[in-house]
């Protein structure tokens, strides 16, 4: 293997996380879906299918690192970052909007670590009881569903009822059921794409969540004025004993449902936030919030990579890039270590990016044109989608957009329009 070329790819890997991080509408995912549609052409050049998946997994890494800024910092928040958009926003209305992305990245790094700690106990726990766990899938993606939606609280308003969470509840249940609908649309005619540049087998899932977790966003983004007050402090007051358990709790979630199909960092989410209540009097709640989040997202980058390994099921776009471009290449245990090695290295890299951006991002903020960075994105995004997956991928995207712009006017998570994937494995198992 040339180990010049080897450390290019992950360095570009880092920098494209960088990039899908910071710049709001590009899912990690999307730059996943791309390189695996561009692999016969640069194993052509020469590359390697491990040097692009160690790209892969470099890129999707250091966005769980990343992606903070934009929902702190720019009210941008994708489905993996929304719930921490509160808290973080409190903090930077207090001031202390740099500290938010320093507990948001202490939590990313302390979860590196904790999935470590984890994964060979999961490993050996997941693989004896897989089969077992498999047969009753159905049934464990139902109960989780129906937590996501019994959760909602919507818009947290003094003074407001309890009967008001029944009509979050129900928005909630319209916005899975809506996307879900597209979904199984989508999964059932995807054999109408005809992509303009065929560079690989075309996926349905680039148009669909580009479309539900991008433009929706972007275009929210465009109709919003970002305003940021004076910043005062970047220093980090939470206990290391809060910290810790909000680092501990957020990787057990985000390691636990990397096995489970259809169930993405945004649903772990929502067990993290069971195992930290929110208390919105309680400043330190919402910082240990922050922390939990981010390590959810990043402990889910890291399992699902195991979880390809052990039980040889893809959970992720990412892994679902993976696994195509990895297609007759054994995935042994020395190409898992490999990989696992390049994201601890990828993940110190990461840190003290976030850090340092996080530091600097006002004076990067006021320098750029907020609403004309949204619009070159959403052009960008809707040109890749139409070269990509043809006039049908256009249609689902232009689909996905209303529906996904529905959860921040409903006042709920974004999380509930993973139903696009959600309810079409649902009918699948049932």
């Amino acid at each position: 293997m040339n180990l010049s070329l080897l450390l290019i790819c992950i360095v570009a890997g880092f920098l494209l996380g960088v990039l899908s991080g910071l710049v709001p509408g590009i899912h990690t995912n999307t730059f996943a879906f791309i390189l695996a549609a561009f692999a016969p052409w640069l194993l052509e050049l020469g590359l390697s299918p491990l040097c692009i998946a160690a790209t892969i997994v470099s890129t999707s890494l250091t966005h769980t690192f990343l992606n903070i800024i934009p929902s702190v910092f720019l009210g941008a928040p994708e489905a993996d970052t929304s719930l921490a958009v509160l808290p973080g926003h409190q903090l930077l209305l207090d001031g202390f909007g740099a500290e938010a992305v320093r507990l948001s990245a202490l939590g990313s790094a302390g979860s590196v670590l904790v999935s470590l700690v984890l994964l060979l106990p999961l490993s050996v726990f997941f693989a004896s009881v897989y089969p077992l766990v498999d047969g009753y899938m159905g049934w464990i993606l139902l109960a989780v569903v129906m937590v996501m939606i019994y959760t909602e609280r919507g818009e947290v308003i003094e003074g407001q009822g309890s009967l008001v969470r029944l009509k979050y509840r129900a928005f909630a249940t319209m916005l899975f059921l809506m996307s879900g609908l597209l979904g199984m649309m989508a999964f059932e005619s995807q054999a109408l794409m005809k992509p303009i540049i065929t560079v690989g087998e075309p996926s349905i899932l680039m148009p669909l969540f580009s479309g539900l977790f991008g433009a929706s966003m972007l275009i929210i983004s465009m109709m919003t004025d970002t305003v940021i007050p004076l910043q005062v402090s970047s220093r980090l007051v939470l206990p290391r004993r809060r910290i810790l358990r909000g680092t501990i709790i957020g990787s057990a979630a985000g390691s636990f449902v990397a096995w489970l199909p259809g169930i993405t960092g945004a649903v772990a989410t929502v067990l993290a936030r069971i195992g930290v209540k929110e208390d919105y009097s309680d400043e330190d709640s919402g910082r240990e919030f922050i922390v939990s989040l981010s390590g959810v997202n990043t402990a889910n980058a890291i399992f699902g990579l195991v979880a390809f390994y052990v039980i040889g099921k893809t959970r992720s776009g990412a892994m679902v890039a993976v696994a195509d471009i990895m297609d007759g290449i054994a995935f042994d245990l020395e190409v898992l270590t490999f990989l696992l090695l390049i994201m601890v290295g990828v993940s110190i890299a990461a840190y003290f990016m976030t850090i340092y951006l996080g530091d600097r991002i006002l004076s990067i903020v006021t320098r750029i044109n907020y609403r004309m960075l949204c619009q070159g994105v959403l052009t960008g995004l809707t040109v890749v989608v139409f070269f990509l997956s043809g006039w049908f991928g256009l249609v689902v995207f232009a689909m996905a957009v209303p529906i996904g712009m529905l959860a921040p006017y409903l006042k709920v998570r974004r999380s509930h329009a993973m139903g696009a994937l959600l309810l079409p494995l649902l009918m699948f198992y049932f």
